[in-house]
């Protein structure tokens, strides 16, 4: 049963990290644009759907948007995912890429956007340089386009961080505790 269950763990992790993120084949300065690209759409979507985020992710030291893909088999979660940082006193963005494992039990596969809004500098700049995030999470998730819903459990996720999820397709229902790690992206900045 446990080769079975890492079986699954590494099966599952290749298949959402090599998934993940615009083609390496594309120039560095297209890829960067697509990026751009979802920052712009995903806070579009979230400015309508919670509007006083404007106001806030505008006072703040800066924000992440990140675009990933989740998939949970029992007793398995994996995922991964690319993004952006933005400090608001400089205009400067890091890309970054992400990747999250966790235990628990589920089962579902989940394309979803976050947003972080960095209240501090000091946060911001050691969410870009040591990136980890560690914690629980339980949602449901039955979407497809403009069609379903999702109901999610996450906020918080440091003492200066804010975190706003939002599902865009997939069938899930998941209660993990996951690790997740970002990393600035070599290739992009």
């Amino acid at each position: 049963m446990r080769n079975v269950i890492f079986l699954t763990a590494g099966v599952l992790m290749l298949v959402v990290l090599t998934g993940c993120g615009p083609s390496s084949s594309l120039p560095v300065s297209e890829r960067q644009q697509i990026i751009r690209d979802m920052e712009k759409e995903t806070l579009a979507r979230l400015y309508r759907e919670q509007s006083y985020t404007r106001g806030e992710i505008k006072r703040a030291a800066g924000y992440g948007v990140f675009s990933n893909a989740n998939v949970n088999l029992i007793f398995v979660s994996a995922g991964g995912g690319y993004g952006v940082v933005k400090d608001n006193a400089t205009g400067e963005r890091t890309y970054m890429k992400m990747g999250l494992g966790g235990v628990g039990l589920g089962l579902g596969v989940k394309d979803y956007r976050q947003v972080l809004v960095f209240k501090t500098k000091t946060a911001m700049d050691s969410f870009v340089e040591n990136g980890w995030e560690f914690g629980g999470h339980a949602d449901a998730a039955a979407k497809a386009g403009d069609t379903g819903a999702e109901v999610s459990g996450e906020g918080a996720i440091g003492a200066n961080i804010e975190a706003y999820s939002m599902t865009e397709t997939g069938l899930a229902l998941q209660a993990t505790v996951a690790g997740t790690k970002y990393w600035k992206d070599d290739e992009l900045n």
